[in-house]
């Protein structure tokens, strides 16, 4: 896998020499240092600007090389568009925008000035969010790339960001860093393929955390036999590899304080099981494990940036095959809360790994709330497409409260129904519950199904199937998986449950 850029953050001053790049407003304005650096270019900035046709338009970009009466090799001038109407989404792009450009123009060492023009109140942390945005662009999953065409082989990047407060820079990228570090380690999971990844590689991956100081514990079949997990073994049966359970604690937070919970679904690869899924596209079921690649992702964040909270992540991890004892149609098991089950689809598998999963956290552990992620359903792709998780939940401030973090993280969710009427749905004569609801409603009977195991603790479940992987590509993602979900529960831990 190619080396990412090297980022640091130094005192503001003109660069001399390699690239520099510089941020302009819609009107051309710059920062100081900026219109010092300026000031030397032949003919003057004004008349170059308009034989290239460049207005500062939000994350266009102005290339010159060897630029006349500058002393740097390359001048890259950034358009930002109206500085006072900027986001810290519009930072996190402006940083993908920059690298995507110093990548193009091939530079080995490259200066930001990121003395932005008035108006833009450019901050510590927005200049955290500039280097994350670069670092998450720069990501690039090609560890099977074994021979690389002339051309393609990418230089090692020095990007240092000029500012005006150093030390106050380095503080907030020293946080920040830490969640593009979980965000990358997510994409790299739900990338890797699944000949390579299985359920005990996987476990040994979420291990690795133990070197942040998170306590990992890992269950076997034979832990989970004993205690009574029959709805998440009834998936793993049909694999010769067999399942395992990571739990991974932070206890970063005060003692007793009752954690934060999340739990993923880690299906390593869904064929379907005997409702085996059509051969186009099945590939892209090596991504079901996106929600456990979420939750490691997040705890690296939370455990990285040192959390004053303390929170847990669970994750279920199986193989879903159709081998000669894979569960069949009509089969029911018995979840570890005694509830009885009716698999009528041995595709709609998730929520029987989620049920054990779901109902083991909040036995053990007590935990305040509980958050579930997956990639469960289709039919979250026909609501909501590519841009939105789906949301559901028992508690209205749960729920407010994973919307203001998708939205002040860039990873948005839409809250989705729940209700008794949906319910009846996922009732069967033969046991307590079946595993689908019909036709209709798919991403809401499922997330009616898993509210039966999360009882009276305050619980969301977010339907990541549209996000975690395939969506489109932007200023900072050009992976096909995204790793989303980190930065959102690392966002809802840092306003809600740090102490």
């Amino acid at each position: 896998m190619r080396k990412l850029a090297k980022i640091t953050f130094t005192k503001a001053a003109a660069p001399k020499g390699g690239v520099a790049v510089v941020l302009a407003g819609e009107d051309l304005s710059f920062g100081q240092i900026a219109c010092e650096l300026l000031s030397g270019l032949e003919g003057g900035f004004a008349r170059v600007a308009e034989i290239a046709g460049f207005e500062g338009k939000k994350k266009t970009t102005l290339d010159l090389v060897a630029p006349a009466g500058l002393a740097v090799d390359r001048l890259i001038v950034l358009g930002i568009g109206k500085p006072d109407d900027l986001t810290r989404d519009d930072w996190r792009a402006f940083g993908g925008t920059v690298l995507a450009s110093l990548r193009t123009a091939k530079a080995s060492a490259a200066t930001v000035l990121l003395d932005a023009p008035e108006g833009s109140d450019l901050t510590a942390d927005l200049e955290a969010e500039f280097a994350m945005g670069a670092k998450l662009r720069d990501y690039a999953f090609d560890v099977y790339k074994t021979a690389k065409k002339d051309g393609e082989k990418a230089k090692d990047l020095k990007l240092a960001l000029s500012v005006a407060d150093q030390k106050a820079a380095k503080k907030a990228w020293g946080s920040a860093e830490a969640i593009a570090d979980g965000v990358i380690l997510a994409r790299n999971l739900v990338n890797e393929p699944a000949n390579v990844l299985g359920p005990v590689e996987f476990a040994k991956k979420a291990q690795e955390l133990e070197k942040l100081g998170v306590e990992v514990e890992v269950l076997g079949e034979k832990e989970m036999k004993k205690l009574k997990m029959g709805a998440l073994l009834g998936v793993a049966q049909g694999s010769v590899r067999p399942p395992q359970l990571a739990v991974m604690r932070w206890n970063g937070g005060k003692k007793g304080t009752a954690p934060v919970a999340l739990i993923g679904k880690g299906v390593v690869f869904d064929t379907g099981g005997i409702s085996i899924k059509p051969a186009g596209g099945m590939e892209d079921m090596k991504g079901d494990m996106g929600g456990a690649a979420a939750v490691v992702g997040a705890m690296h964040a939370v455990a990285g940036r040192k959390a004053k909270a303390n929170v847990i992540g669970v994750i279920g991890l199986v193989e879903n095959m159709p081998d000669g004892n894979a569960q069949r149609p009509g089969d029911i098991v018995t979840a570890m809360s005694g509830t009885t089950i009716e698999v009528l689809n041995t595709d709609a598998e998730g929520r029987l790994v989620l049920a054990d999963a779901l109902w083991y956290t909040q036995e053990k552990y007590k935990p305040s709330i509980m958050i579930d992620l997956a990639t469960l359903t289709g039919a979250v792709l026909v609501a909501l497409g590519n841009l939105n998780a789906g949301l559901f939940s028992n508690s209205d401030e749960l729920a407010d409260n994973l919307l203001a973090a998708g939205k002040a993280s860039g990873e948005p969710l839409w809250r989705l129904p729940l209700s008794k009427g949906y319910d009846k749905m996922i009732d069967t004569p033969n046991a307590d519950v079946k595993n689908i609801g019909g036709r209709w409603a798919g991403s809401i009977t499922a997330a009616q199904f898993l509210q039966r195991f999360a009882n009276d603790v305050p619980w969301a479940h977010l339907d990541i199937a549209g996000t975690a992987f395939g969506a489109p590509k932007d200023e900072i993602c050009q992976s096909w998986a995204s790793g989303y979900g980190v930065r959102l529960l690392n966002q809802l831990v840092a306003d809600h449950y740090e102490n």
